[in-house]
């Protein structure tokens, strides 16, 4: 039998989300899978359908990893994450997964000018995984599983929006908005994953861990976001036969973001490339209820330490809650 359904139902961290995270350009997560999922694999010709929810708010800018000030007011995002995920073998599985931004917002200091704001669909991701591993006994349960994901970007990654209106002609001013505002960064990555599970079915505990490598493309304009790796360690039981509960420690990086020569990221975005990356560590508890083939759950993101390059937003405020329903092609024995 392979890794139960409420391994992937409890385990979201982005919601990976995707959240496009790029040090000066988010409060959250990283990584484009739906908050770096922790993902073995499913059983031959069983499919899974997932959603999740996550919202994101920050009113926390750092400089390095002290508080800064006069920066923004406010950062946050509503963000609709699904997942179609199929057995193809017993020990391959494929999944598709894409996300919608209803809002990216970003409040600048004062009233002297209007939110940056943007919403749409992100980016399509094509996640095969491999089970080159798995062992059960009685008493035990092993797993070891490896990714290769590609991130296609579907949705804007360049916009503009009205900054001033003339009284006395209606003439509509312009500005280029920033990065952290865009639904996608328009690059085509590369995502390298490994997912390690041991289980104690008698005992009623878990122990897993994941890794997460996404190598960023260059987009079309000339922009490259800097690559991002995670390190995450999972500590789970299950209490009243039906409530998961884990404990997740992740740590986080993101390198900075590089341009063409000729793009001056000052003068169009008002963002110094300097001012991008960083690092954090995060502890993620997290609590789940499985009912015959559904599996529902939430979790919350509380950063214990994050430093970022130059001056940018914080993590502060993540919630993600979920929907996830496995079910068979074929009759089960």
């Amino acid at each position: 039998m392979k890794t139960t359904s409420i391994l992937s139902a409890i385990l979201l961290i982005f919601i990976s989300a995707k959240v496009s995270g790029q040090g000066c350009c988010s409060g959250g997560s990283g990584s484009p899978i739906a908050g770096g999922t922790s993902q073995g694999v499913l059983l031959d010709r069983q499919a899974e359908l997932s959603t999740s929810y996550q919202y994101i708010n920050s009113n926390k800018f750092l400089t390095g990893d002290k508080p800064a000030m006069n920066f923004l007011n406010n950062y946050h995002t509503k963000y609709l994450y699904s997942r179609f995920a199929y057995g193809i073998t017993k020990d391959f599985t494929l999944s598709i997964e894409s996300g919608y931004y209803f809002n990216k917002t970003q409040v600048p200091l004062g009233n002297s000018q209007p939110n940056e704001t943007n919403k749409g669909i992100g980016d399509l991701i094509i996640f095969p995984r491999y089970d080159v591993y798995n062992h059960n006994t009685e008493k035990t349960r092993t797993e070891v599983t490896i990714g290769l994901g590609y991130k296609i970007p579907v949705g804007k990654y360049w916009d503009s929006s009205v900054v001033y209106v003339d009284p006395g002609t209606g003439k509509k001013y312009y500005t280029t908005q920033a990065p952290a505002v865009m639904p996608t960064t328009g690059s085509q990555d590369v995502i390298l994953y490994g997912f390690a599970y041991r289980g104690y079915p008698l005992k009623k505990l878990r122990f897993f861990s994941n890794f997460v490598y996404i190598h960023k493309g260059w987009n079309p304009l000339g922009e490259k976001f800097g690559d991002y790796a995670s390190l995450s360690l999972f500590a789970g039981t299950t209490v009243l036969k039906k409530i998961g509960l884990t404990l997740q420690l992740k740590g986080e990086f993101v390198d900075k973001m590089q341009t063409n020569n000729n793009i001056d990221m000052v003068a169009v975005y008002n963002l110094d490339i300097t001012s991008t990356g960083g690092k954090k560590i995060i502890l993620a508890p997290q609590i789940n209820y499985s009912y015959k083939k559904f599996s529902v759950y939430g979790l919350t993101e509380i950063p214990i330490y994050q430093y970022v390059n130059g001056t940018a937003i914080g993590a502060e405020y993540l919630f993600t809650v979920g929907l996830a329903y496995r079910f068979s092609f074929v009759k089960m024995n």
